[in-house]
């Protein structure tokens, strides 16, 4: 088997890395996952994307909305609303609980990689989860309004207001494992997940920009448009708000110094030219565990017929 590193993101990108851990054995996947969405809120460092794959791979994910735990309930937030707190951003009770125990940790000197292994331990996730550092790397959106915080603008204001540039931390380093992962990796895989918010933040995290450039050869991004649309989010708007074609080429010219491959899906109106990326059109709408797994198997033979051989 080939161990890789994948690049992920929160949703779309959970999905993906949830079939990869359908068909790898787990000591050969690593996740990297962007903490430029992590902040502060009610005294606690709540990690978005961390946590959306840390449930899914642990089968407590809510399927329905794509993040945060099934079966989850709201009486503390619903009390927080009645004594007139920030009741804006929605943490369920037992999401809670691992925010509290995040927040104690690193309070009591553990790095946010060793919490994120202490949580994924306790709930049973074999595959290695990373955070792309073990620094704040907070990611800001400049909006006409000023300058918000990412969860301000994606959460709060529904990511209504006009992105005019995204605005990533300077010189953050790499959480060290995230190095070792990228350089041992046979493969690494960005997920389908939005490049310019979830997979940006980690390539800024220093030196991982250098080193993905450095093993490109050895690189494949999944396109995270289906049909020529974002699946959700905001990517869509944010790429007609860079005046860009919302299709698959503009995804591949922004990864284009990154890879050497590039995963399209069939329902895209056309088929990109890719010049020297090798391509592979598939289906890449996961709806089901089954398509996760289907898709990852996918992959994982293209890269090792194209890339590896």
């Amino acid at each position: 088997h080939m161990k890789v590193a994948a690049l992920c993101g929160g949703v779309g990108g959970s999905k993906f890395v949830e079939g990869l851990a359908a068909v790898l054995p787990p000591d050969q996947l690593t996740i990297i996952g962007n903490t430029g969405d992590d902040f502060i809120h009610l005294g606690l460092t709540i990690c978005p994307d961390l946590d959306t794959v840390m449930y899914r791979l642990a089968g407590r994910v809510d399927r329905e909305r794509g993040w945060g735990r099934s079966g989850e309930s709201w009486r503390a937030m619903a009390q927080i609303a009645e004594l007139g707190g920030p009741d804006w951003f929605q943490l369920g009770d037992m999401d809670l609980a691992v925010h509290l125990l995040r927040s104690h940790w690193l309070a009591a000197g553990a790095s946010l990689t060793e919490v994120t292994a202490r949580l994924c331990a306790g709930f049973g996730v074999a595959p290695r989860l990373l955070p792309m550092s073990d620094r704040p790397a907070p990611t800001q959106i400049q909006t006409p309004d000023g300058l918000l915080d990412f969860q301000e603008w994606f959460v709060r204001h529904r990511w209504e207001p006009p992105v005019e540039a995204i605005r990533l931390p300077e010189g953050v380093p790499a959480a060290h494992g995230v190095i070792k992962a990228l350089e041992q990796a046979d493969l690494i895989a960005i997920v389908p997940s939005n490049p310019y918010i979830s997979i940006d933040p980690i390539l800024n995290v220093s030196p991982v920009r250098e080193l993905v450039r450095r093993r490109r050869g050895r690189t494949l991004a999944v396109s995270p448009l289906v049909g020529d649309d974002a699946v959700k989010g905001p990517l869509a708007n944010m790429m007609r708000g860079r005046g860009l074609p919302v299709a698959a080429e503009s995804i591949l010219d922004f990864y284009r110094p990154f890879i050497a491959a590039f995963v399209q899906d069939q329902r895209d109106r056309k088929k990109i030219a890719a010049g020297d990326i090798e391509l592979l059109v598939a289906d890449t709408w996961m709806d089901s565990l089954e398509a996760e797994a289907r898709l990852a198997e996918k992959v994982l033979a293209f890269a090792e017929d194209r890339l590896l051989a």
